[in-house]
């Protein structure tokens, strides 16, 4: 019997491209390298199921392409505001996603830009690597203070809440949330945490803002210079949620105010191309979307992708099915 025919658009954890070499007739992309649009088009004319990555973008000049083969968009990723869903639907390509196994990496990673944002450690790093500290000195580098400050969440889904736990319980962080529906009871009441009725009174009220709200049309530059004035000078913004949901300039120009005191940033407009002039500022944090990037739940990830497909190529419904 032909096994299906699955294309991979990056390199995965050696583990799950065993397990795919193993069931299918696979492509993996060995050199890592990103592909292109028209590569893109060609995989979905040649295989049975393409599984990207969310760096890969396929709107829906490429999910249209004529005399398609594939059925699956096997996503490895939660988000999926880098796939054209409406034209996918309409196409009768199945979409899925892999979420739930990488709440605790992120949410490590969103502690970790606040701390650093709240102490200054990314400056520091570059202050003692260029040879520049002359020595300890009480008034050196002040910064701001993390434990029993007030945390402030945009959406409070799996990722947000587990940030706040973290918060809550290990630094001892005063809970504000801001999302459409009120959470479960239990989980509020484990965290003392406080529903806003807006995005601005969050944002108002928090020393540190952190984004966990899905990208896509409705969130686009949430975050802009309006909302950027509403945050206290002495605040802090958090994203490891999506680029888009930041407006770049609007907040470049906030920091080289002063306007706020801090940044931590996992996600970017337009990644990998960050805009020049977050480099030239020092009150920001920026990693290279490391959000899911551990070994563990990485690999968990392509478990799910895995088990997406193995659904599908046996007729039954994909556990994570988008469209």
């Amino acid at each position: 019997m032909r096994k299906p025919k699955v294309f991979i658009t990056r390199k995965w954890p050696a583990s799950v491209e065993a397990t795919l070499t193993a069931l299918y007739d696979v492509t993996l992309n060995e050199m890592d390298r990103p592909l292109t649009a028209d590569e893109f088009k060609t995989a979905l004319q040649e295989y049975d199921a393409v599984c990207p990555t969310v760096c890969d973008t396929f709107p829906a000049d490429v999910i249209n392409v004529t005399n398609k083969r594939c059925k699956i968009l096997g996503n490895f990723g939660v988000g999926y505001n880098h796939i054209d869903i409406n034209a996918a639907k309409q196409q009768g390509i199945i979409v899925t996603n892999t979420p739930g196994v990488l709440t605790e990496s992120t949410a490590d990673i969103a502690m970790t830009l606040l701390l650093m944002s709240a102490r200054r450690g990314a400056e520091g790093d570059r202050i003692v690597r260029a040879q520049q500290w002359h020595g300890w000195c009480p008034t050196h580098m002040l910064s701001t203070d993390v434990t029993g400050a007030t945390l402030g969440l945009i959406g409070f889904g799996r990722i947000a809440q587990a940030m706040a736990r973290k918060a809550h319980h290990g630094f001892g962080m005063h809970i504000l949330y801001y999302n459409p529906s009120p959470a479960n009871a239990d989980t509020v009441a484990n965290l003392n945490a406080v529903r806003c009725d807006s995005v601005d009174e969050v944002i108002s009220r928090a020393d540190f803002v952190s984004l966990h709200c899905p990208g896509g049309a409705e969130t686009k530059h949430l975050i802009n210079a309006a909302r950027l004035n509403l945050m206290k000078p002495s605040a802090h913004l958090i994203n490891t949620a999506r680029g888009d949901v930041v407006d770049s300039q609007a907040l470049i120009d906030a920091l080289r105010n002063k306007q706020i005191a801090g940044a931590g940033l996992d996600v970017y407009e337009n990644e990998p191309d960050i805009h020049a002039d977050f480099l030239k500022l020092d009150n920001v944090t920026l990693l290279p979307h490391l959000g899911s990037a551990t070994l563990n739940t990485r690999t968990a990830m392509g478990e799910k992708v895995l088990a997406n497909l193995a659904a599908f190529f046996n007729g039954k419904e994909p556990m994570d099915r988008i469209v």
